[in-house]
């Protein structure tokens, strides 16, 4: 850790002004993350090499992203999304609001099993297509996917990166969430439920006189696709029972597999060529995320985010009522603006150290391979952490890799998901989701 304090100024200082510049949309985000991570580079804050490695501890992030990018565009050719979303709206029978309430139910399930962004990236290609057919603007449709995406995320210890990181930290099973936060999960999606109405208002009044005149695609190179629907199904199940296998088998290396017989599959049947899908793959929120991830090292480096853990410890001290609650504004303000997983990654280690600083444990707790039971006690402070890291990644476009996912395709569809569209249906949501959570934790933990 540098001593100094202009390395950490310089550093707090270029992440609040790439954040002010991303707000302000001055200037395209991934540009501005770019320009600000070279800042610390030319700086001297941190070598190109230390930048290099700070991208390198989140490689399962990026390829995760590369390999869905990659199997969902490939099997573009064959209209499947095309022809789904056209089934979607005559299911909806051209009502929006039907069609907003399909969009909680179907990704609040796939959500509970599968990391948001992933099913963003899998099921955000159906959207624009279902909008251009009912009539209405799909970015919306899109930030609803992805605010219920980022919500579902709470209903199982899986569901969301963030969620796993802290669980993991405290060595809570699976059942174990089931049983004390699945409930903050359903109150999270329920809490957009209520809000639908008020927030997408325009499109939940719109209803299609007649559905004779939607057009109806049909499904090009269908045994393609259905070879193409087994690699999706094999992909799926690794998903879930990878990491299980006697010999694991992680999620990106799941995605990066998929990825190569997609590629396979389409050169073999000619259905499109190599160049063509890696051209289409969102290669701006990959860089994003890499500037980030540099970004937050630079952070992590020059003390910044150990400052403001220890000056959140001064604020708590040993109130675990009061800590709790503050430790679900602050970490879900700071959510906002701060992608979650790197976030998350930082202050774990800096809330266990303030347990040790305040007396609440022993020094054990910090060892990598701490395999014992955290006090029951302080364990508010950690589900505090996972409902305020994830909720406030609801609250603007960086908040969580799920946003960033979905503003990508909605450029690569020719629109753009700008800072203030996205914090005008992000901030009531989050806000009201905060304010669930802290009644929930005090209801069920704290009295």
């Amino acid at each position: 850790m540098i001593s100094s304090t202009m390395p950490a100024l310089v550093t707090a200082l270029t992440f609040v002004a790439v954040i002010t510049a991303i707000m302000t949309e001055k200037i395209h985000l991934t540009i501005a993350a770019f320009l600000g991570a070279l800042v610390l580079i030319f700086a001297h804050i941190m070598t190109l090499t230390e930048a290099v490695e700070y991208i390198s501890r989140s490689y399962s992030t990026l390829a995760l992203f590369f390999g869905v990018m990659v199997l969902v565009r490939a099997f573009e050719p064959t209209k499947v999304f095309d022809y789904l979303g056209t089934q979607m709206v005559i299911l909806a029978k051209g009502q929006g609001k039907r069609l907003l309430l399909a969009i909680v139910a179907i990704t609040t399930p796939i959500c509970a099993v599968l990391p948001n962004a992933t099913t963003v990236m899998l099921l955000a290609p159906l959207v624009p297509p279902i909008a251009e057919e009912i009539g209405v603007d799909f970015v919306p449709l899109l930030v609803l996917m992805v605010l219920v995406a980022n919500s579902a995320g709470l209903l199982t210890l899986v569901g969301d990166p963030a969620t796993f990181l802290v669980g993991d930290a405290v060595n809570l099973s699976f059942t174990d969430y089931l049983s004390r936060l699945s409930l903050g999960g359903v109150l999270a999606v329920g809490t957009i439920v209520v809000l639908v109405p008020f927030l997408f208002r325009d499109i939940w009044n719109k209803k299609l006189d007649t559905l004779a005149n939607l057009p109806h695609p049909k499904i090009n190179h269908p045994r393609v696709l259905m070879l193409g629907g087994l690699i999706i199904s094999f992909v799926l199940l690794f998903f879930v029972i990878g990491e299980l296998l006697p010999v694991p088998i992680p999620p990106p290396a799941t995605a990066l597999m998929g990825a190569a017989l997609a590629l396979w599959l389409a050169q073999s049947t000619k259905i499109d060529t190599v160049n063509n899908i890696l051209q289409d793959v969102d290669w701006s929120t990959l860089l994003f995320f890499m500037f980030v991830f540099v970004l937050i090292g630079g952070l992590e480096k020059t003390g910044v985010i150990n400052s403001l853990s220890g000056f959140l410890g001064v604020i708590i001290g040993q109130n675990i009522f009061l800590g709790s609650l503050l430790l679900i504004a602050f970490v879900g303000l700071l959510s906002s603006v701060v992608p979650n997983i790197p976030l998350v990654v930082a202050m774990i280690p800096l809330l266990k150290q303030y347990l040790v600083n305040v007396g609440f444990v022993g020094s054990e707790i910090l060892s990598p391979d701490f395999a014992g039971q955290i006090p029951v006690e302080v364990l508010p402070l950690f589900y505090a952490m996972m409902f305020g890291a994830t909720l406030g990644g609801n609250g603007t476009l960086v908040g969580a890799s799920s946003n960033i996912v979905a503003a990508g395709i909605a450029e690569l569809h020719g629109r753009r998901i700008s800072f203030k569209k996205f914090l005008r249906y992000g901030l009531p949501v989050m806000g009201a989701q905060l304010l669930v959570s802290a009644v929930y934790m005090t209801v069920f933990f704290l009295l």
